[in-house]
C-alpha cells in the first residue's frame, strides 16, 4: 500500500472500531454494563468516588462513545474532504488526536485497574456474567492498534500537527 493510501486505511480503520462500538456503548449491552461497571467499582474502591463510569457519569459509555463519535467523523471529514480543500487535513489531525487521548485512557484502563487484558471474567453486581463472554483480549489489542494508527496519522501529519499547536507550518 502506498503512502499515500496508508493515512486514508488507518482512518478507516480507527472510524470503524470506535462506531460499530457505538451500538453497544449507547444501548447498555452486557459487555457495556460490564467494563463500565468494573470501572466504576473500581473508581469508588480506590478513591471513593462512585459513579464516574455509570450512566449519567463523567466518564459513562455514552460519554466516551460520543467522543468516539466526534473523533471519528473528525477524521473521515479531514481524510476525504481534505482531497478537495487541504485545509480540512487539520480535522484528520484534530480527529487522531482525541483518538488518541481516548484510546490511552481505555489501554490505562485496561493496565492499571480490574478491567485487565481480558475482559468478561468480572463479576459486577446487576450484570449476569453467563451472558458476558470473555473476548480473549480482543478489545484490549484492538485498542492497541487504533492506538498505534492514532499515532501513525499524526506523524504523517506532523506539519499539519505542528502547526494546529503553533509550532510550524499550518498547510497540508
Amino acid at each position: 500500500m502506498g503512502r499515500q493510501y496508508l493515512p486514508a486505511a488507518l482512518t478507516i480503520f480507527v472510524a470503524f472500531v470506535f462506531i460499530q462500538s457505538l451500538f453497544f456503548k449507547f444501548a447498555g449491552a452486557t459487555e457495556t454494563l460490564l467494563i463500565f461497571g468494573t470501572l466504576d467499582k473500581w473508581a469508588a474502591d480506590t478513591f471513593g468516588i462512585a459513579g464516574l463510569f455509570n450512566p449519567g457519569g463523567i466518564f459513562s459509555a455514552n460519554v466516551v462513545g460520543s467522543a468516539e463519535l466526534v473523533a471519528s467523523i473528525l477524521l473521515l471529514a479531514g481524510q476525504f474532504g481534505g482531497h478537495y480543500k487541504p485545509a480540512l487535513r487539520k480535522l484528520q489531525v484534530l480527529g487522531a488526536a482525541l483518538g488518541l487521548a481516548i484510546i490511552s485512557g481505555a489501554i490505562f484502563f485496561h493496565l492499571a485497574t480490574p478491567l485487565g487484558i481480558v475482559v468478561g471474567d468480572e463479576v459486577v453486581e446487576g450484570v449476569n456474567n453467563t451472558q458476558v463472554a470473555t473476548d480473549g483480549g480482543t478489545l484490549f489489542f484492538m485498542a492497541v492498534g487504533v492506538w498505534i494508527a492514532n499515532v501513525v496519522i499524526l506523524t504523517m501529519r506532523k506539519d499539519i500537527a505542528l502547526g494546529l499547536v503553533g509550532k510550524g507550518p499550518a498547510s497540508a
